[in-house]
């Protein structure tokens, strides 16, 4: 399979996009932040199904690391993930420098309130704006397109939705399911900065997870509950910082405390140097 070409600029990506468009071809659209692993690549190949063409960004984007994170240490390794998009039916790799997606001056910025107050929002502030800011940007350059998201970031995906509908952007979101380790842990790009303790002790955040899904199976619908005794899970692990742990309605993202239809579990956690999320759907979401 041949590589994919590398586009480095605004115009250049549009006009790529445009000219498929008008010869016909469907663009599926996934947008990453480089440092590729199987999670990123089973929503690229999610987009070669479904669309005659694909375009991934690779762009980490320093409007959504708060002023303590890890912008400068964030893994970044664009022939390595040229590679890795080549084998997942890749054709076009959007690779801008940082000055072509903020210009100089740039002081507009795209913002959402609710969504964005609670589980990550609450403990990242600005972080959603920097993630809508981008995307939206992105949306604009590609155009219509059908856009590949992972579960694993599930607030992401509901706060682009909404606001990709907010703002009538010309594009057909999919979420696809969570990649995991054999042993269940959900593939992330920060999984690296784990020491071998600490990837064992990650184990924390499936295990509760999965508790709570048991529970419910079994027929438990209070929400408080289940939270409850993902706690008891996490107490288990003292190494393990808890950020949240949550079941909210899985369209409006507030805390149940009775479920009723479906709900998202989730939960996050700082172990060592690296702050883990995961969730998991229960019921028909």
């Amino acid at each position: 399979m041949p590589p994919p070409e590398i586009i480095e600029t605004c115009r250049a990506m549009r006009e790529y996009c445009d000219r498929a468009r008008r010869d016909g071809l469907s663009i599926g659209f996934v947008p990453t932040m480089g440092s590729l692993h199987e999670g990123h690549l089973s929503l690229m190949r999610r987009a070669a199904a479904d669309s005659d063409r694909v375009v991934v960004s690779v762009f980490v984007n320093p409007a959504q690391f708060g002023p303590n994170e890890d912008y400068e240490a964030y893994h970044r390794d664009l022939t390595g993930d040229v590679d890795k998009c080549a084998g997942a039916g890749v054709d076009v790799v959007f690779a801008p420098p940082a000055q072509e997606m903020y210009a100089p001056g740039a002081c507009t910025l795209v913002d959402q309130s609710v969504l964005t107050e609670v589980l990550c929002g609450a403990f990242r502030p600005g972080h959603f704006r920097g993630v809508l800011t981008v995307v939206a940007k992105l949306f604009n350059i590609i155009g219509p397109c059908g856009a590949c998201f992972g579960q694993k970031d599930y607030q992401q995906f509901v706060v682009i939705r909404r606001m990709a509908a907010d703002l009538n952007f010309p594009v057909e979101l999919t979420m696809c399911p969570t990649v995991r380790e054999p042993d269940g842990l959900a593939m992330s790009s920060r999984n690296r900065y784990l020491s071998e303790s600490e990837r064992r002790d990650a184990l924390c955040l499936y295990d509760a997870l999965s508790t709570a899904k048991a529970l419910f199976e079994q027929g438990e619908r209070r929400g408080t509950e289940l939270v409850a005794q993902m706690r008891c899970r996490f107490e288990k692990t003292p190494a393990a910082k808890v950020d949240y742990v949550a079941v909210v309605d899985p369209e409006t993202l507030q805390p149940l405390s009775m479920i009723r239809g479906a709900a998202v579990a989730a939960v996050a956690v700082r172990l060592g140097p690296a702050r883990l999320i995961d969730n998991m759907i229960l019921g028909q979401a």
